[in-house]
């Protein structure tokens, strides 16, 4: 049979494309290459659940890679709360410009623990201190203080931006940067102090969560499960707090290819080069956080739910109004993100300044850089797009000052010299009309329905809160929350592996005697071929079943409110709804 070898020195079967069959001799090498990369794999689960239990025994500190220093402490504020400001101290060879604008990077209460803006080098974080800036980092602990709100969390963070303010009285307004949930709560705060920003930079920040026609099934999974009432069970499961375990397993749930296969393969696949990356990572995403129930309760209300944070004149709602916002903003976002998808980004600017004219006579400046398609997760801890798109946005601030009211898109071009890439940037003026058509497919035909579903969550929630929340929140003591959440299914499958099974007694020692005997397959053995094309198939199976599963949400979605709001007057449009209930006003505020 005719071979052929491949650029990576497999060969290949011309005739079919497959790999070519394998030896006696091939299955014997692969075959105890493979018997040492699983047990090395099994070695890293071992130290991933070790670091975790770590982690947590000292306290749930920041996971950043960089040196700081404690500024402020919420927890000794009049109103207590667990957030604090953090002055990030730059390496000895990182100078620092004192009259560059200070940088503040906020990261966001979504299910996670902070760090994922510094976790590693090539970082917002690090991209800060590269370009010269004083950076500094709000951060929040593992568990909120009793009875804290999302109100007094902004209150807090006031006071953080007034303390950076006055360390820098000759540097002008400082930068905030925030990411995902934090951008939201972000634009909330700079509605109502908005001379305290000189820029805002949001990074993957969903603003506008009902557009965004069949892009995020998480939109349609909220109607779906009813509305907010299963967050107030979770958090009367947990005797007053939600766990935030449950939605950082959403997130898996949502990528059901990279959570359940692809990310174990790549590590399986590559362990003589993946440990330390993939030990890096599971700091962060396996690190959960708490919410007080009223925090979890506004955040599903104002965002997945209610969508109250987009407010205007006349709207008849106590809504906030984003016109108030002086500060230029950045909106950085990707055609890959599913969470986030480009239209939920930007389609508040559509809402707010609905002709070109309009922006110009505010006086306002809104640019956008829109990444073709790393996914919501890449937009804050991908290292390539740390070291392109975050460091470009950081060096262009003053640039971006500069411009003149209107719309902007930023872009990046990559120049190549050699093997050397040198970056431009270029701001181009664009139209509402380049706004609105940022995804053909989104439109505000589906708005009735998630009105309709927001009807729905009222009456969901009046029921649990009257039937279930009485006696369920009496019955759960705070051993018991404890309990439940340490058992987890997404904790425990991380712990089950940790040192103190029993069961892995043998398992340190095995591994340590594997990385010194260990004897890697030939690059050109056909069986790794096979390895990788049976991988790509069970992903891309995985992905259809993902694809299947969201259709079937949005069809089950469209077919219950579509059919419930043509029993109610729910065609309002954005700019003139009111609110369905002023409940979680305070909150989203």
């Amino acid at each position: 049979m005719l071979n052929k070898v491949t650029s990576q020195g497999v060969s290949m079967n011309p005739r079919s494309n497959l790999p070519a069959p394998p030896t006696a001799g091939d299955w014997l090498e692969y075959l105890q290459d493979a018997s040492e990369r699983s047990l090395l794999l099994w070695d890293t689960l071992r130290q991933r659940a070790d670091t975790l239990l770590a982690h947590e025994q000292a306290g749930s500190p920041p996971l950043l890679d960089f040196d700081y220093e404690i500024l402020m402490d919420g927890a000794g504020l009049d109103t207590p709360v667990n957030y604090s400001l953090l002055r990030i101290l730059p390496g000895e060879n990182q100078p620092i410009d004192e009259t560059l604008a200070p940088v503040i990077l906020i990261d966001p209460r979504g299910g996670h623990g902070p760090g994922i803006a510094g976790f590693q080098q090539d970082s917002q974080i690090g991209e800060s201190l590269r370009a010269g800036h004083p950076t500094y980092f709000i951060a929040f602990g593992y568990s909120p203080a009793p009875g804290q709100t999302l109100t007094d969390a902004a209150m807090a963070q006031i006071r953080f931006i007034e303390l950076v303010t006055a360390r820098h009285p000759k540097a002008g307004k400082p930068v905030i940067i925030a990411n995902c949930q934090a951008g939201w709560a972000l634009m909330g705060l700079a509605c109502a102090r908005p001379e305290l920003p000189g820029l805002i930079i949001l990074n993957g920040s969903p603003l506008t969560y009902r557009v965004g026609k069949g892009r995020s099934s998480m939109s349609y999974t909220s109607g779906l499960l009813g509305g907010n009432w299963i967050t107030q069970l979770g958090s009367d499961l947990g005797n007053g707090r939600f766990d935030g375990a449950w939605m950082v397993n959403n997130y898996e749930n949502h990528n059901p290819s990279e959570a359940f296969w692809t990310k174990p393969y790549r590590l399986f696949a590559n362990i003589d080069s993946e440990t330390t990356r993939f030990l890096d990572a599971e700091r962060w995403w396996g690190s959960p956080s708490l919410f007080n129930a009223r925090e979890i309760d506004a955040i599903f209300d104002g965002l997945f739910i209610g969508n109250r944070l987009i407010g205007t004149e006349g709207s008849g709602a106590d809504l906030l109004d984003l016109r108030a916002i002086e500060a230029p903003i950045v909106v950085f976002c990707s055609d890959g993100d599913t969470i986030t998808p480009p239209r939920q980004a930007l389609g508040w600017i559509g809402d707010l300044y609905p002709d070109d004219r309009a922006l110009q006579t505010a006086g306002r400046t809104i640019v956008y850089l829109k990444h073709g398609s790393i996914d919501h997760l890449g937009i804050f801890v991908s290292g390539k797009v740390a070291r392109r798109e975050h460091r470009q946005l950081i060096r262009s601030i003053d640039d971006i000052k500069a411009l003149p009211p209107g719309r902007f898109e930023l872009i990046i071009e990559d120049i190549r010299a050699g093997d050397a890439v040198e970056r431009r940037v270029r701001f181009e003026a664009r139209s509402i009309a380049d706004i609105l058509a940022v995804d053909t497919q989104d439109g505000r035909d589906e708005e009735r329905e998630f009105i309709a579903a927001d009807r729905v969550s009222e009456l969901t929630s009046h029921l649990y809160g009257s039937m279930v929340r009485p006696w369920l929140s009496r019955a759960i003591s705070e051993p018991m929350a404890e309990t439940l959440r340490q058992t987890h299914p997404f904790r425990l499958r991380r712990r089950v592996w940790a040192s103190h099974n029993p069961f892995l007694w043998w398992l340190p020692a095995a591994a340590e005697q594997t990385r010194r005997t260990r004897h890697p397959a030939r690059p050109d053995n056909p069986l790794l071929a096979w390895q990788e094309l049976t991988s790509r198939n069970i992903a891309n199976a995985l992905d259809s079943w993902g694809e299947i599963r969201s259709a079937g949400d949005k069809l089950a979605f469209h077919a219950f409110y579509d059919y419930l709001s043509m029993f109610n007057d729910t065609r309002s449009t954005p700019a003139t709804k009111s609110s369905p209930t002023a409940k979680g006003h305070d909150e989203t505020r």
